[in-house]
């Protein structure tokens, strides 16, 4: 699945999609909503979700700049804007998607909490 994901506000991107699977799809069944997304580690920010997605995504222990993560014990997504080099603890993170990095570092702009609308679009 390809759905493309607009933002409004501050950290507006046109170039983000959910990947195909389980976990993705579920999230894409909770749009649209905003979340009030904090700062971590100065690499990501992150939002806690409403309920637990469903299970189904690959976990990954590495991202990349822009991934759209979910966090399972969260349950929290998160968009990551920087790269640390450290690596993402057990249970490790499910890639929900990607924004591009005008996305990205819009983002970074921000040293504090920021509200992200997030809706899904044909």
């Amino acid at each position: 699945m390809t759905s493309k994901l607009p933002s409004h506000g501050p950290c507006r991107s046109e170039a983000r999609t959910l990947d195909d699977n389980a976990t993705a799809r579920d999230f894409a069944s909770l749009l649209p909503l905003t979340l009030r997304m904090d700062d971590l580690f100065k690499r990501e920010k992150y939002g806690h979700l409403s309920r637990s997605l469903a299970v189904g995504g690959e976990p990954r222990f590495s991202y990349e700049i822009g991934d759209i993560a979910y966090w399972s014990p969260g349950p929290d997504i998160a968009v990551l804007y920087d790269h640390d080099g450290e690596s993402i603890p057990d249970p490790g993170i499910v890639i929900l998607g990607k924004i591009d990095h005008m996305g990205a570092d819009a983002l970074k702009k921000y040293d504090g909490a920021v509200d992200v609308a997030i809706e899904a679009i044909d």
